[in-house]
């Protein structure tokens, strides 16, 4: 195990500068400081080896900029509750860290939570361009990340739903219904979650044996510009059902729809994804693949204790729940089509 000698060694420093270094010390400069943290990062040294006790600090650290979590109808205020009910009853501080891209670029994630003290993290929120997420894949401080998928790292594990299931409910339900033509809305594919949900519609699609070529999706960056260029095209193209990467955007559609002259569900049936607060009083209630975000929550602790106590745990996937509500209904047939048209 690494000690604080092992440090100064490798520096040629005394004992005690290092110890300095480690704490914060007014008196060592910030140029040595860095080296310092930088070496013990790199030769493994933590401070549950120093003090020779279990380290009781975890954080859960949120991309501000990304996710919202301070409110009971945010996304991720049931989630960090979850983790929180498991992780405090068995001894731990949990401290919530909210961060953005500027603060990764200035301190990597392994000096920031040897500096304070973290045996280890709930990452919420970050996108595949991330500063920090370059440095997961040989980060050394045991992390869980929601939503996000990082390869060949035993210090990492990954929790989220089973994505692939939730769209598999959400068009074999729809197919069920007798929709046929069926498309797909999504945001930029800049995480690794829209990636998935992407790749799992066309998998859904192919796998009922439904038609779905590229043009049965599209995506954009602003939601504005998705209700309005693709939510049309697909409408043109005879789409009888849409589903949403993502509620917000099912719930948009659904405006959009009523405001081009469509009624929703008798001429466009919309899913979203998620079950978000605000899905079940959206007009109509929004049908949705469900995610138990306080069990999401407490999947996280349960991934992290098990990374603490050296198993390399790497997937976590709880099972998706499709919440069938008013935004869907069976897929209008020809005669009834030539009945409303005479009326």
């Amino acid at each position: 195990m690494t000690t604080i000698q092992d440090i100064a060694d490798k520096l040629g420093i005394s004992k005690g500068t290092v110890s300095k270094a480690l704490n914060n010390a007014p008196d060592i400069s910030e140029t040595l400081q860095k080296q310092v943290l930088e070496t013990a990062v790199e030769l493994g040294y933590t401070r549950l080896r120093r003090y020779k006790k279990p380290t009781r600090r975890l954080c859960v650290i949120v991309q501000k900029d990304n996710i919202e979590y301070l409110e009971p109808h945010h996304f991720a205020y049931d989630i960090i509750m979850g983790f929180r009910q498991m992780a405090e009853p068995a001894g731990y501080e949990v401290e919530i860290i909210p961060l953005d891209v500027k603060f990764q670029r200035e301190i990597t994630y392994d000096i920031f939570m040897l500096q304070n003290d973290f045996a280890g993290s709930f990452i919420l929120g970050f996108s595949l361009g991330e500063p920090w997420m370059k440095e997961f894949s040989s980060s050394r401080t045991p992390a869980v990340l929601y939503d996000n998928h990082m390869i060949g790292n035993p210090n990492t594990a990954y929790v989220g739903i089973d994505n692939n299931e939730g769209m598999e409910l959400a068009v074999g339900y729809l197919k069920k219904l007798g929709h046929q033509k069926i498309g797909y809305l999504s945001s930029a594919l800049g995480s690794h979650i829209m990636q998935v949900r992407h790749r799992a519609f066309f998998q859904a699609m192919h796998s009922h044996g439904l038609k779905a070529d590229s043009s049965y999706a599209g995506c954009s960056y602003y939601l504005s510009e998705c209700m309005e260029k693709h939510l049309p095209r697909l409408l043109k193209e005879g789409m009888t059902a849409v589903i949403c990467c993502q509620d917000t955007f099912a719930s948009a559609a659904i405006t959009q729809c009523q405001q081009m002259g469509y009624q929703v569900p008798r001429d466009i049936s919309i899913v979203g994804f998620d079950d978000i607060p605000l899905a079940p009083y959206t007009s109509p209630p929004l049908t949705t693949v469900r995610q138990d975000r306080t069990e999401l929550g407490k999947s996280g602790f349960y991934a992290l204790s098990s990374l603490l106590n050296g198993v390399s745990i790497g997937t976590m996937l709880l099972h998706a729940e499709l919440m069938a509500r008013q935004s869907t209904a069976p897929v209008r047939s020809e005669e009834q089509d030539r009945r409303m048209a005479k009326e």
